[in-house]
């Protein structure tokens, strides 16, 4: 297995959609947005930000050989910070490194783009493992919002 990690292009938005669409479904409970509201819409905004190759938004994909199997989003915002939203690992890639992978690769993508930029981001509270894995990439609790079990975590090292 070779795991290539790469921004994706303005002709993936098609396969983008299938595997956030994959995301919402396998992980409901890890994401603000429903399967169910997100399948209904033409077209997402990622995917026009994908096609249009907008700058301040990128798509950043882990690839076994050619095939997309995890996806992270980063949008830099009108402050200048960035965030990093829709982070996932198909199931069966989980627990191989490849999610630090990928969030190691799109922190150095965003930090070639935008120079030192401080860059945040929500986990659901029971999601020990993303918990870690943020931790474990320089990330920090920041925040925890306990009516809705997410916690905001910051990393400032980029």
């Amino acid at each position: 297995m070779t795991i290539n990690y790469r921004p994706l292009d303005r002709n993936e938005s098609n396969i983008y959609r299938s595997i956030r669409l994959e995301s919402l479904k396998e992980f409901p409970d890890a994401f603000s947005a429903t399967y169910e509201e997100t399948s209904r819409i033409e077209k997402l905004s990622m995917e026009y930000s994908i096609e249009n190759g907008t700058p301040e938004k990128f798509v950043f994909g882990a690839f076994d050989n050619s095939k997309l199997i995890g996806i992270s989003t980063f949008v830099k915002d009108e402050n200048g910070d960035g965030n990093i939203y829709q982070m996932y690992i198909q199931k069966k890639y989980q627990g191989q490194n490849i999610g630090f992978g990928l969030l190691d690769n799109i922190l150095k993508e965003a930090k070639k783009r935008f120079g030192e930029v401080t860059v945040s981001l929500e986990v659901s509270i029971t999601n020990s493992s993303a918990v870690n894995l943020y931790k474990k990439a320089g990330f920090t609790i920041e925040a925890s919002s306990h009516g809705n079990n997410t916690l905001v975590m910051t990393n400032r090292k980029i």
